[in-house]
């Protein structure tokens, strides 16, 4: 008995500690599931006025409609989206209204269209305020209005702008030649399944392991 009471404690313990991984993963899902929901909801509440000074913990994904003018300040962020032919640009714009310049994202402008003219005298965008955190210790320095990330506080100054982002869902009168990005929740991974389903097939693997060590070490010792 006592040469299989390692082999038991080893696959119980084991076996434990990995389920006890899948559960926890479970949970994580049925968390994240509850901040997607949520996100989706303030995603699509009703409008409002922008705020006087937009908070990226409370104002997150807040949806706003403004109007202002256009003139032509912008940079262009390298991006990729194959559902849309492949490399291009996202456009980030400052709009004019009262005397506030605001950041706004246009959305997807391929690479053959990036010298197009975006001015409006009089533009009404709906959309969400938005903090994207894309930028890493990898990411290139931008190459004048050619950007490779959108680095809200950078841009901000750049262009003399409020630090915050409008991405558009909707843009009156239609800007040619530019496709909406809108904020969209499916952006965000939930990927707990994978993790939680992983964990439970090596606690499987560990079982069937464990019972081929308590097997061979039970048969050692009836010789």
């Amino acid at each position: 008995m006592k040469r299989l009471f390692f082999p038991i404690l080893l696959g119980v313990v084991g076996c434990t500690v990995l389920v006890g991984l899948g559960i926890w993963q479970v949970q994580r899902m049925e968390w994240k599931a509850a901040v997607l929901a949520a996100i989706d909801a303030r995603i699509g509440a009703a409008l409002v006025a922008l705020p006087a000074a937009p908070d990226p913990v409370a104002d997150a994904f807040l949806p706003v409609t403004v109007t202002g003018a256009l003139g032509g300040r912008e940079v262009r962020v390298l991006t990729a989206d194959a559902d849309l032919g492949g490399a291009g640009y996202r456009v980030i714009s400052v709009l004019t209204t009262g005397d506030r310049q605001v950041l706004v994202d246009l959305g997807y402008v391929p690479l053959a269209d990036q010298d197009q003219s975006r001015m409006a005298a009089s533009l009404t965008v709906t959309g969400n305020l938005h903090w994207p955190d894309e930028v890493d210790g990898w990411t290139p320095a931008p190459d004048g209005a050619l950007w490779f990330a959108r680095d809200v506080p950078a841009i901000a100054t750049a262009l003399g702008a409020e630090p915050f982002l409008i991405v558009a869902r909707e843009v009156s009168p239609a800007l040619p030649g530019m496709t909406l990005l809108p904020i969209d929740s499916r952006a965000i991974p939930n990927n707990h399944r994978v993790y939680a389903i992983t964990w439970f097939s090596l606690a499987a693997v560990w079982a069937a392991m464990s019972l081929a060590l308590i097997w061979r070490s039970a048969g050692k010792g009836l010789t």
